[in-house]
């Protein structure tokens, strides 16, 4: 009797294995809420630059500009709401796509063609930082596609016979990665690639394979433009954001110059645990397989590269203690090629490894339907205070500060007040809702507390109705 289902190791197995992991990740995009404080507030300034058509400067509220990124995530995010509208697949839907297209392109780099095309995406959608951010509102995600734009169309460049497209396509990944995240590209890319030039018995020559000129002409057209309009529309933002964000943000911990965030410190290299953690299961076998083939891999370019590539970033941020996890996305590349370049298909210990890693996100998934992890959605996004009252025509007020999700679910509609404002507003005729953080209600006086209504409450904030006295 004919199987129904294909044996998991087989091409077609490990395609459907690789569809499923990606409904996966496409129905937690539209079922889990946006998460303050960073990906709600990509989502509300995407929200905002397709509600006020303002696609040059990108805007944190109505009339403030946004300076610590620049447009390319925003512009796509926008775009896709400006088509099919305000919610939360939608707003990460661009992402989800960009992950797709990597995971695909990934096949290209498969050891052998009986090495079934799907297996490097499958590795690379497996791994916990990439699964994570093919769902998020993010910059990393753009960065890491130009990344791999960068250091894959040199790969290319190099080889014999190759198409003259790849030397154009590295200056348009560099382009594309300046209004992504910004000079990070060239940081993220340029180094590794003249180390492993220097290291390796590449020829230096063959760098002029590479139309550096025009090429840079190329990258400077794609970007530049947007960052003369962006400067002469909001003096301060090229300072802001190249000197700020790309220099003291890195190697000054106490820097005291983000508007929008604070510094993540952390301990020196912790860039490291970081990437095991967004590597697991993987990492261990990983390190199993450069060290059984170190002899030989100075030898073999393609791995050395690889290495290069996946050693480099890391390195960088060591000497950094303002770190977030999402800055090992990048590596998520260099890491599943190498994978993939030492692939056995007899070793039961690496299948072992790649059934375990796709468990992952079907246990996150069996988590989710039992709902235990529904309490932290909850604490962390204002979308269930305020979804029942958002067709609702009375006024949405914020108590001292406003969240980024209640701005995004109230299509901006939230606005903040304080106190003071908040008992002018009790002597009106006019009904409106208040949202407060906890620690602020209980700080109100108890007159106050006595004339407003809780509709919902969760741990750290509350909704509150206050009705026009008959």
């Amino acid at each position: 009797m004919k199987k129904i289902f294909p044996p998991i190791n087989s091409s077609t197995g490990l395609g459907y294995a690789l569809a499923i992991l990606i409904v996966i990740r496409a129905f937690f995009n539209g079922v889990i809420p946006l998460m303050d404080k960073t990906e709600a507030r990509y989502a509300e300034i995407a929200r905002l630059m397709a509600e006020t058509s303002d696609w040059v400067m990108l805007q944190i509220d109505y009339g403030i500009p946004f300076w610590a990124k620049p447009p390319l995530s925003t512009w796509l995010s926008a775009a896709s709401i400006s088509v099919f509208g305000v919610n939360e697949f939608i707003v990460r839907l661009p992402y989800l796509l960009i992950c797709v297209i990597l995971v695909l392109w990934m096949g290209r780099y498969r050891k052998n063609t009986q090495m079934s095309f799907f297996l490097p995406g499958l590795i690379l959608f497996s791994l916990p930082e990439f699964f994570l951010h093919a769902g998020v509102v993010s910059t990393d995600t753009l960065l890491t596609f130009s990344c791999a734009l960068v250091m894959l169309s040199f790969w290319e460049g190099i080889q014999e016979n190759t198409k003259s497209y790849w030397g154009y396509l590295l200056f348009v990944g560099m382009g594309l990665g300046l209004l992504a995240k910004g000079p990070i590209v060239g940081i993220l890319t340029v180094p590794p690639i003249l180390l492993w030039c220097a290291l390796s018995p590449f020829k230096w020559k063959t760098l002029g394979r590479f139309p550096i000129v025009i090429g840079t002409l190329i990258s400077l057209g794609i970007a530049l433009p947007w960052y003369i309009i962006a400067e002469l529309h909001s003096p301060g933002f090229v300072d802001y954001f190249i000197v700020g964000e790309h220099f003291k943000r890195f190697l000054d911990s106490s820097w005291q110059g983000d508007k929008y965030g604070f510094p993540k410190q952390q301990p020196m290299g912790m860039i490291w645990l970081f990437i095991v953690g967004a590597t697991l299961p993987w990492f261990l076998a990983l390190i199993r397989k450069l060290i059984r083939n170190f002899s030989s891999l100075i030898s073999d370019p393609w791995a050395f590269y690889l290495l290069v590539w996946f050693l480099w970033t890391p390195l960088f941020f060591s000497i950094s203690k303002s770190l977030i996890h999402p800055y090992t996305l990048p590596v998520m590349i260099p890491f599943t090629l190498l994978i993939i370049h030492y692939w056995d298909d007899k070793r039961t210990s690496l299948k072992t490894t790649l059934i375990l890693s796709c468990s992952l996100p079907l246990i996150v998934s069996l988590i989710y339907v039992s709902g235990e992890i529904e309490e932290t959605f909850q604490n962390n996004s204002d979308k269930y205070l305020i979804e029942k009252i958002t067709e609702e025509k009375y006024s949405l007020y914020s108590l001292n500060e406003k969240t980024y999700s209640s701005q995004f679910y109230s299509k901006g509609k939230s606005t903040v007040i304080t106190l003071e404002e908040l008992k002018q507003k009790m002597t009106q005729n006019t009904t409106f809702y208040l949202i407060t953080e906890n620690k602020f209600y209980r700080d109100l006086p108890e007159s106050t507390q006595k004339e407003l209504s809780l509709i919902k409450q969760t741990k750290k904030r509350g909704l509150y109705r206050w009705i026009t006295p008959r």
